[in-house]
Formats: C-alpha cells, structure tokens, sequence
C-alpha cells in the first residue's frame, strides 16, 4: 500500500464552497483535487492500492481519506473529486474515520495525529533525488502550493526528505513522477 498525505493550508472544512470556485471560495481545494487525481488514475483504471489523505486546515483541522481499493464516483476532473470533498465536510465526524461515500472518510485531526500511525517520508526539493535511493518509502508527505509551516516543520524535521528532480513542480507533478518511479522499480 502506498500512502501520500497532502497539506491543504487554506483548503476549507466547512462544505459551503463552489464547486465553480475551488481556487477561492475552498482556499485551493483544486490543487488537493488535481494530487487525489494523481493518486489513482491510470488510463483506463484506479490505482487500487493507493491511500490519499487530505489534510485540510483551512479550519478546525480535518483529514480526509480516500482509498483506492474502494472509491466509487471518482472521475479525472477536479469537480468530481471536489463534489466527494464537499460531501464528506458535510458529515458530522468525531476522532475516528467514518464513510461519507464508498472509499471516502473523514476525520477530525491533522498531521500530528498521521504521522503517529505511519511512517513518513516529505518530498521535498532539496532532499534526496528518488533515482538515487536504494529503496522507495511507501509513505509520502507533501505540501500542496505553500511551504510546510515552522510547526510543520518541527514535526517532519526528523523524516527522510526526497526529491523528484532538480526543479520544484506542482505536488500533482510530484505524486505523478514519484508513481512512475515506483512503478519502473517494480516492473
């Protein structure tokens, strides 16, 4: 199973957001929509042993879980991924997961709280290049369009740090690259 966990800043919790206006009126939920698209899509299939995890602090802190092996109503585009975004922020939650939709949860709590349940790698532009690790950690933390906050900070400092290339990309790019690394070592 592999894991990616993206910050989402800004991105809303509460459900009241456009899906006409994911940049703005969700504080950027596209580009957490466009890294749950990378993620999992293929041509033609979903990548069914992928977990993705929201977290969102655009409030109080929220994660939002989607599973590979189980997500239904995920198509390639951004509002399909923002509708079943919408729709979990709509569920009353407490401190543990609940099903909003087929293969998607929601949770109250953020990065402290994941970071005690899996071991993490941060993809991260000055950490080291993938091509040259001798394996490929299944858990990776990124930040979406903002830097990691020095709170942030302090709870990754003592993860590995990767990178994907000498340029800094958009974390989609990432999650992109990173997969197709994955999936060449493993063919």
């Amino acid at each position: 199973m592999r894991r990616f966990a993206i910050l989402g800043h800004r991105a809303v919790t509460d459900p009241g957001f456009s899906l006409n206006d994911m940049p703005g009126s969700a504080g950027r939920m596209d580009v957490l929509c466009r890294c749950v698209n990378s993620c999992f899509f293929l041509s033609h299939d979903l990548r069914r042993d992928v977990e993705c995890y929201l977290i969102l602090k655009g409030g109080p802190e929220t994660t939002i879980l989607f599973k590979g092996e189980t997500v239904r109503s995920l198509n390639p585009d951004e509002r399909s991924a923002g509708a079943l975004i919408k729709k979990a922020l709509g569920k009353t939650c407490g401190s543990e997961f609940i099903e909003s939709s087929p293969g998607v949860f929601i949770r109250r709590g953020g990065l402290e709280r994941l970071l005690s349940e899996y071991p993490f790698a941060v993809l991260d532009e000055s950490g080291d290049d993938i091509r040259a690790v001798s394996s490929l950690p299944a858990n990776l933390l990124l930040s979406d369009h903002q830097n990691f906050t020095e709170e942030e900070e302090v709870l990754t400092a003592d993860l590995p740090r990767l990178s994907v290339g000498p340029q800094v990309l958009h974390a989609d790019h990432t999650i992109t690259i990173y997969l197709n690394e994955a999936d060449r070592r493993s063919a």
